[in-house]
């Protein structure tokens, strides 16, 4: 699992129950808890997820101009 550090304990742990979250900004991140104390533990993991554009409509080809 992951390592990330507790502010609380002030050490480096491993997270428990850690769930990998996508943030506003578009990273990943790990969020679990503290296995000593309990506190909320979070750890940005990797870059901007990329973002798929749609693929655009083709034109009709039923409305022609003359």
């Amino acid at each position: 699992m992951a390592e990330g550090y507790c502010v609380k304990c002030k050490a480096k742990k491993e997270i428990v129950e850690a769930v990998e979250e996508l943030m506003k900004n578009g990273r990943k991140a790990i969020k679990g808890k503290c296995p000593s104390c309990g506190a909320v533990m979070f750890k940005i993991i990797g870059g901007k997820v990329p973002v798929i554009p749609a693929t655009p409509a083709e034109p009709s080809s039923s409305a022609s101009v003359s």
